[in-house]
């Protein structure tokens, strides 16, 4: 398997004749339905082929991409599928992304905060319908000090020791990603959102940068946790080559999770009247991406979901293993809205597991009550 490079920057994505561009003898000549098979053997290609694949690929292709994809999924992991209890710790956000729902600017937004209390009445309820890992996620909210955050999670640790940790609040400096780690935080989703340099300017405002995104997931996979990132898709401006730019960069950093899911506008935002993702492209990366890395966490998100009332079995067929059902309460659920039309906001926590494990039972699969952390190669080879 490839291993993770030490550093990331415009210089990962070198083009054929310039230093460092390394062409993959065994992908000369061979068809699309070809690279998807030796995409499933190497778990590897290079840049031009992940162009090529997106550009050329047939519905055929696609069929098959996702039909290796399932088969990869189950010897790694079975038909099991893992659950994350989401808990959305707050609305506000210091940062304007342009696609964002809980921008700064928008001013229809109304803001909340859930308080220690409140999130471990959450954990609470989670452990009891089978959750046993904890995600917290929100935006760039100043009053989450390091303080209150290890606060937070030193509580949930002592309360439930065979639980993981998640967390998701953005750009932190490397001082206070070490300050979770040490309080009991296992894992740390950052997305990335776009492998390339310009496009990432195009969505977010100039106080924000590429680098210092690139630089913030290096620094959570040095300190020890697992790391996911991830991307949107269909986001305003992405390209054949900015996806294939993701794609790469998926197979160099080897994070453990990745979250991939349809753009969808957001009415408030500089981007409301930009066309959503689609369904198709959405699963087609995700089997894409499982067959770069096996025993990735892949999650059947919330956004695939809402653009088709059966996008998140169509994602577990298509290679996804996760899923990650609200344990909010649900009175501040319809305040957190990243996008437009978010399924699932009026739900009880236990009424939302239960529709899952009947919908998951329906296409073979099974939830699973599990810490769920990524199976290392050999422990996967073995089952």
């Amino acid at each position: 398997m490839p291993v993770c490079r030490e550093s990331f920057s415009p210089a990962l994505f070198p083009s054929e004749g310039e230093e460092g561009y390394i062409p993959y003898s065994e992908e000369k000549g061979k068809s699309i339905s070809e690279l998807l098979h030796l995409l499933s053997e190497k778990h590897q290609l290079s840049l031009s082929a992940y162009e090529k694949i997106l550009q050329e690929r047939t519905e055929e292709d696609e069929e098959l991409a996702r039909s290796l994809a399932k088969e990869c999924t189950e010897k790694h992991y079975g038909n099991g599928v893992y659950t994350r209890g989401l808990i959305e710790l707050t609305n506000y956000c210091k940062n304007n992304c342009y696609y964002c729902g809980i921008q700064r600017e928008n001013a229809e937004v109304e803001r909340y905060r859930l308080f220690k209390e409140e999130i471990l009445s959450c954990c609470e309820e989670g452990y009891r319908l089978g959750f046993r890992t904890f995600v917290m996620q929100g935006g760039e909210d100043p009053y989450f000090t390091d303080e209150r955050i290890v606060d937070i999670v030193t509580a949930i640790r002592e309360a439930y020791p065979d639980c993981a940790i998640t967390l998701s609040i953005g750009e932190k400096s490397r001082e206070s990603y070490e300050k979770y780690y040490k309080a009991g935080v296992n894992r740390y989703l950052l997305r990335h959102e776009t492998a390339d340099e310009e496009h990432y300017q195009y969505l977010h405002p100039k106080e924000l940068s590429w680098k210092r995104r690139m630089r913030c997931l290096q620094d959570l996979k040095e300190i020890g946790f697992q790391v996911g990132c991830g991307f949107m898709v269909g986001s305003p401006h992405q390209t054949v080559k900015t996806l294939a730019k993701d794609l790469y960069f998926i197979q160099e950093f080897q994070p453990d999770m990745c979250g991939i899911g349809p753009f969808i506008p957001q009415h408030a935002t500089r981007f409301a009247k930009e066309k959503a993702g689609s369904l198709r492209e959405t699963l087609f990366l995700l089997a894409l991406l499982r067959l770069i890395k096996p025993n990735l966490l892949l999650p059947a998100t919330t956004a695939l979901g809402t653009i088709d009332e059966h996008g998140r079995e169509l994602g577990i067929l298509s290679g996804a293993n996760v899923l990650m059902p609200n344990l909010s309460p649900t009175e501040v659920r319809k305040k957190y809205l990243l996008y437009d039309n978010k399924i699932c906001t009026g739900d009880e926590s236990a009424q939302c597991r239960a529709d899952l494990e009947k919908k998951m039972k329906a296409i073979g699969a099974e939830l699973l009550v599990d810490r769920g952390d990524a199976k290392k190669e050999k422990e996967s080879e073995i089952e």
